[in-house]
């Protein structure tokens, strides 16, 4: 037959055991304050998020590009019709400027057609508005591609295309983003672009610039506020 011993414990190991335990409850308790902090800080940060986003919501927004100042310049190309185009001949009018290409899926027809909506709005006071289509696809937007293109468009708007030098030289001078993008197939791809309308006065300096889903009446309203301040 076995028999057992019953162990007692000394002093000292009761003090042992104690300081062991004392140390696992303050190694629990640090741990729950510091997941208490880490909750109340994320959830302080989640409130100050949420509030700059409030904010930011709440203030008009610009879509421009980066240096204002220095938007715009002379550029020569060729129109939709195969005849040169320069900048200085749209002298004395506003212009609505749209960079995109004519294999665009969505874009460019929703920045075309809140161009269109605008001008329809303007009705007589269209005459003042000189709407420009710009391509940044050279190598396929041909005078005859953009000739077809626009024409699903308002008649005042002016297709116009030109070389790859050419294309990217006014590109630098609208701050313009432009990229071949994914290839669909041998023979197409897409076109990585920004998409800004740009508005320029008479003498050719920048005023502003709108997003392709602008509602119309906002370009009217900005025309209508320039030409007062013209006068």
């Amino acid at each position: 037959m076995f028999s057992f011993k019953k162990y007692r414990f000394s002093k000292k190991d009761k003090k042992l055991a104690e300081l062991r335990a004392l140390r696992v409850a303050l190694a629990v308790l640090a741990g729950l304050i510091l997941a208490g902090w880490l909750v109340v800080w994320q959830v302080g940060k989640d409130h100050a998020r949420v509030t700059e986003m409030r904010q930011d919501a709440s203030q008009p927004q610009q879509n421009v590009p980066p240096n204002t100042k220095k938007i715009g310049g002379p550029f020569t190309l060729t129109n939709q019709d195969g005849k040169p185009a320069s900048d200085t001949q749209f002298r004395g009018k506003y212009l609505l400027i749209y960079f995109g290409y004519t294999y665009c899926p969505d874009l460019c027809p929703t920045g075309l057609q809140s161009i269109s909506r605008a001008l329809d709005n303007l009705g007589p006071q269209a005459d003042k508005v000189q709407p420009l289509f710009i391509t940044i696809d050279p190598d396929r937007d041909t005078p005859a591609a953009m000739k077809e293109y626009i024409s699903s468009f308002h008649p005042k708007i002016i297709g116009l295309t030109g070389t790859p030098q050419q294309i990217a030289s006014v590109a630098k001078e609208f701050q313009v983003y432009y990229a071949k993008g994914e290839k669909v197939d041998e023979h197409d791809y897409i076109m990585d672009h920004s998409s800004l309308i740009y508005l320029m006065d008479p003498d050719g300096k920048f005023v502003t610039t709108f997003d392709e889903e602008v509602d119309p009446k906002t370009i009217v309203k900005t025309l209508q506020t320039a030409w007062g301040q013209k006068k």
